[in-house]
């Protein structure tokens, strides 16, 4: 056995083989891998699984015959809606800011009301 071998990243033992190797097999080269991601990973899925919660309630809230709807914070909130989050924001030419969870959005209106719509081209 060579002493000077490098080590697995993984693992840490002795490489054999190529002298570019880093890792002994698949299974330490996507063990490695996945620790890599995981820290940031686990962050961005569960902001993304809140975005896709968000999504579903503002589905549910308005009905595919129509094109806007009207619920109360109260009701967002009870069925488990996060305001902190949502992936983006349209500003209409009158000033408006919609905050959008992919292709559903809200406008807050007075009394803490909020007007939902579906993205839609014309925007």
């Amino acid at each position: 056995m060579n002493i000077d071998a490098k080590p697995c990243m993984s693992c840490g033992k002795p490489l054999r083989g190529r002298s570019d190797k880093k890792f002994c097999d698949d299974y330490c080269r996507n063990n490695y891998n996945n620790q890599l991601k995981s820290a940031d990973g686990k962050l961005v899925r569960n902001i993304n699984n809140v975005l896709r919660k968000n999504r579903n309630i503002l589905k549910a809230v308005l009905p595919d015959t129509e094109d806007t709807a009207k619920a109360n914070k109260e009701k967002l909130a009870n069925k488990g809606f996060s305001f902190k989050y949502f992936t983006h924001q349209y500003q209409t030419k009158k000033g408006n800011i919609y905050c959008y969870c992919y292709d559903y959005g809200y406008l807050p209106l007075d009394n803490d009301w909020f007007l939902i719509v579906r993205y839609s081209e014309k925007e």
